[in-house]
């Protein structure tokens, strides 16, 4: 027995210093994941599906009053926004998405590509098919990762604390039933209404200039005291104005209620 004991032993003994060996030579390389795994270093200039899936991930990122288009060309919005993503978390800011950036991501997503702070059932509490909106289940249910990944660069810039989310994606049918407007952002599934918790209603309106928000509305625009609405509307559209935030276009406000 001490003789197996002691076999025992040794055996896991070289297992931990096996498997550390391979942590220390393959730090420097992306590991696969479960959601998405990028196959190539990403740069200026590049096109193409991988590009995409990055531009969702770095949604967040495109400064004050920007918007980042997804569109699956790497170019200098992309890399700005990249760049910012880089510095949120302590990695080298070229611009450049290579391992590290992609690490980083992965360790930010679950296996079905929501953030890990934020789910699909969390921005849809109308139903479980994202059918009966202004756009098809799948642009819908699309549209509600672009912005989860908004709302998950949000919750990072303030102290990777909780967002919570009262209202997301609504059909036509949940939009009536309580009260929403006809050209609701929530019938498109790029729109979410958060609920003040550890911080305020003002210090969302006032961080979502920086996540890429077209529109915000918050404390001060008619029926928007109780809540701050987010969302991916056309054109900018900002209105808080008990937290100091503006921000109209010439273009008419869509109704977010």
């Amino acid at each position: 027995m001490r003789h197996f004991l002691t076999r025992a032993i040794a055996a896991v003994s070289l297992l931990v210093a096996s498997t550390a060996v391979g942590l220390i030579t393959t730090a420097g390389a992306a590991q696969a994941d479960g959601c998405y795994t990028w196959g190539r270093t990403l740069s200026q200039g590049m096109s193409g599906e991988d590009v995409r899936q990055l531009q969702i991930r770095v949604a967040g990122y495109p400064g004050t009053g920007g918007v980042l288009g997804i569109d699956g060309a790497f170019g200098p919005a992309t890399r700005s926004a990249v760049i910012r993503f880089q510095q949120a978390y302590g990695l080298g800011a070229d611009g450049i998405a290579g391992p590290n950036t992609f690490n980083r991501i992965y360790a930010l997503q679950d296996d079905d590509c929501t953030p890990v702070n934020f789910s699909y059932a969390e921005l849809n509490d109308c139903n479980t098919t994202w059918a009966g909106g202004n756009v098809s289940a799948a642009t819908a249910r699309a549209n509600a990762l672009v912005t989860m990944w908004k709302l998950q660069a949000m919750r990072h810039a303030l102290g990777d604390q909780q967002i919570r989310v009262t209202s997301g994606f609504r059909s036509q049918a949940c939009n009536a039933a309580v009260g929403g407007a006809s050209s609701s952002r929530h019938l498109y599934g790029d729109a979410a209404d958060l609920g003040a918790g550890p911080h305020s209603l003002c210090t969302f309106a006032q961080t979502a200039r920086n996540h890429g928000f077209a529109g915000i509305l918050g404390p001060g625009y008619p029926d928007h005291n109780d809540h701050t609405h987010v969302d991916g509307r056309p054109s900018r559209f900002w209105s808080a104005p008990n937290c100091g935030v503006a921000g109209r276009t010439m273009r008419d406000p869509l109704g977010d209620n």
